[in-house]
């Protein structure tokens, strides 16, 4: 009963932080020096979701491997060789076979991490950073081989094509047997009334012009938090990245899960780069990951370690990146929000005699209140570093709520404790 009544107090909170960020982004949208529309339209929204979906699959892969007590450092890598592979298979074959192919070679990339680690305990930190050193040669010389003589180069591929995308019926206008359905979330997005048409936004791009391959990812989300937290599978996981040494007393293969939670983090890596490859780029090409191997490791510890979380802080980046390409002014008019959110952060620390929090968040709000008001927009970078600042803000102010496993990183010999 205990644990049913702190799971609905934890919804009801996260539901109440929702709204309040709509109300929040809703003012800031209308009232901002430079009004835009872009932080609730159904456009921004619906892009945000797709270059969401790499982060997001590097963020979970990062998750189960340090739920089984590996720190995956080398996500990008494996992201890197995903990319590749899904562009050479969707050439061969499809775009399903590519992005498939991509996961399966992810598999593989994440065996040899294991294999290093586990096995013959090499550095989990070097490791990873082999990999991440590896796939960027492997990938070039691959392409020289395979591309060159296909119409593309040694830095790129040739121009691929992915699947097709659908709308849902009625929510934003989808085909139904080839009748074209009411659009009732764009009509109220389109009525311009005052935060209802702004959730319509938010909520019509989840639904809207969204590519097969998206929703199949998204759907990882609630599927790993079955997996973790309702199967067998999920206990003896996490039991090897709490406290290995119980998990093998109680007769679970310490070694085999690790096993397991590396290469399925590889299998999540992969699937995310292909998917950026053959879905979001059209083409493999030489640097397209743009780090965002490192940004999912950011973004698992912004989600505390939990799916749910995790998908709405690779929600968060893929947002920011979307603003950045979309409108110029909708960037800067993200300044006055995190304002409000330093205020908000400010009167907690008061209220909670937190003097360092409290001074933090002040001169914080204070100095990016006064480039707000007297900038007209924001360097180009800002919006990239946006993942590694928010990460940096959790961990000054919610270090206390953070809940890595308790075993993540830490080398492990059967019979060694």
């Amino acid at each position: 009963m205990t644990t049913m009544v702190k799971e609905g107090t934890s919804k009801a909170r996260l539901l109440i932080v929702l709204a309040s960020m709509l109300v929040a982004v809703s003012a800031v949208q209308n009232f901002a020096r430079f009004p835009t529309e872009d932080l609730t339209s159904s456009g921004t929204w619906s892009i945000a979701v797709a270059w969401s979906v790499p982060i997001l699959m590097a963020a979970l892969g990062g998750m189960l491997a340090e739920r089984a007590g590996i720190v995956n450092i080398g996500l990008e890598g494996m992201m890197i060789i995903g990319t590749w592979v899904g562009a050479f298979y969707t050439l061969l074959a499809g775009p399903w076979v590519g992005i498939i192919a991509g996961g399966l070679a992810g598999v593989v990339a994440g065996a040899v991490m294991a294999l290093a680690t586990v096995t013959f305990k090499v550095d989990q930190i070097i490791a990873g950073v082999a990999i991440n050193l590896m796939a960027p040669g492997l990938t070039r010389f691959l392409s020289d081989v395979h591309f060159s003589d296909r119409g593309g180069s040694i830095t790129q591929s040739p121009t691929i094509v992915g699947v097709s995308r659908f709308s849902v019926p009625f929510l934003s206008g989808g085909n139904l047997f080839g009748w074209k359905s009411p659009d009732l979330l764009g009509a109220v997005e389109r009525a311009h009334i005052i935060v209802l048409s702004d959730l319509a936004g938010v909520v019509r791009g989840l639904f809207w012009n969204m590519s097969w391959w998206t929703l199949a990812l998204l759907l990882i989300v609630p599927f790993s938090v079955w997996l973790l937290w309702r199967t067998s599978f999920g206990l003896r996981l996490r039991s090897c990245g709490e406290h290995p040494d119980a998990a093998d007393s109680l007769g679970v293969n310490v070694y085999l899960y690790k096993f397991y939670g590396v290469m399925i983090s590889g299998l999540l890596a992969g699937l995310g780069g292909a998917f950026l490859a053959v879905e979001l780029s059209g083409l493999y090409k030489e640097g397209q990951t743009q780090g965002k191997g490192f940004i999912g490791l950011a973004t698992l510890i912004f989600g505390n370690w939990r799916p749910i979380l995790t998908f709405f802080g690779a929600l968060l980046f893929g947002f920011t990146e979307t603003l950045r390409l979309r409108d110029p002014d909708a960037p800067h008019a993200l300044l006055l929000l995190v304002v409000i959110a330093l205020i908000y952060l400010a009167v907690r620390g008061a209220q909670k005699r937190n003097w360092v929090s409290l001074g933090v968040s002040a001169l914080a709000a204070v100095v990016i209140g006064f480039a707000y008001f007297t900038s007209e927009g924001v360097p180009d970078q800002l919006p990239k570093i946006t993942p590694h600042l928010t990460v940096l803000a959790v961990l000054m102010f919610g270090t206390r709520k953070l809940r890595p496993p308790a075993a993540e990183g830490i080398p492990w010999s059967k019979g060694e404790h």
